[in-house]
């Protein structure tokens, strides 16, 4: 990991400082033993140095139901880092799919049962979510408009239940905050939280979810809603704008 080409606004804020990479690997093994302690299956990519942002996993593919899409990335830097994915999934003998038609990014798809809430930002386009809709007709497709300065979907709105939900509410438009909000009991994140991706937590099962430790508000809140919070320092890798969920693609759910 590393800064070069500025990609998001808080590797701005981080670019003259950059990354410790060795902290940085320190605290993406805490998550991935985490995983593990908690019976989760964890496969790890080859890694291609100069693909520097390639620890986002999240972004590369998204799986809804039993298919697997294997994005198509926007930024140039970052469009290679399909290229692992895809041979890791024809050496294992797993079909996966891929969209034609524009641009879509892992970040920007939240799966929610049979509806599928897809962020049109910079990153992913309306044509490609069109095309997916069109790919996936048993489901319900529907495309939230994010704010310029949000990079994905899954920075600023992320669901830890089947009914509640963490929420940055400036991200998006007051007709798609009140599509969501007529769906989920929001918890609503602060300025400060949102610039440490706090909405970026990962949701293991069993009202289980990993969080920034540093987020002792947001934890406390979802902990009184009965969640089981697990707290890790994640602050080095969160200086090239992703968290807990850009690190990891699920491609099986119990």
């Amino acid at each position: 990991m590393r800064i070069e080409s500025i990609m998001n606004q808080t590797q701005k804020q981080f670019k003259n400082e950059n990354i410790d990479q060795k902290l940085a690997m320190h605290q993406h093994t805490g998550l991935t033993d985490t995983l593990r302690d908690y019976h989760i299956e964890v496969i790890e990519l080859p890694v291609t140095p100069k693909l520097n942002e390639q620890v986002f996993t999240r972004d590369i593919g998204f799986t809804i139901g039993s298919e697997l899409f294997v994005a198509t990335m926007k930024e140039p830097l970052r469009k290679s880092e399909t290229h692992p994915l895809m041979n890791w999934c024809e050496q294992q003998s797993i079909p996966y799919h891929e969209l034609t038609s524009g641009t879509i990014e892992g970040g920007d798809v939240i799966v929610d049962d049979y509806t599928i809430w897809v962020g049109e930002s910079g990153r992913t386009s309306i044509e490609a979510i069109e095309e997916l809709r069109e790919r996936l007709p048993s489901f319900e497709i529907h495309p939230i408009q994010l704010e310029e300065n949000i990079l994905h979907l899954d920075c600023a709105f992320n669901p830890i239940s089947d009914q509640a939900a963490l929420i940055y509410p400036p991200a998006f438009t007051p007709r798609d905050f009140t599509r969501l909000q007529e769906r989920f009991d929001f918890i609503t994140v602060t300025d400060e939280e949102y610039f440490t991706l706090g909405p970026n937590v990962l949701s293991i099962g069993d009202g289980t979810i990993i969080s920034l430790k540093q987020n002792e508000r947001l934890n406390h809140l979802m902990e009184e809603r009965g969640f089981n919070v697990i707290g890790i320092d994640f602050s080095e890798i969160i200086k090239s704008g992703g968290s807990f969920r850009c690190c990891t693609l699920p491609i099986y759910r119990a």
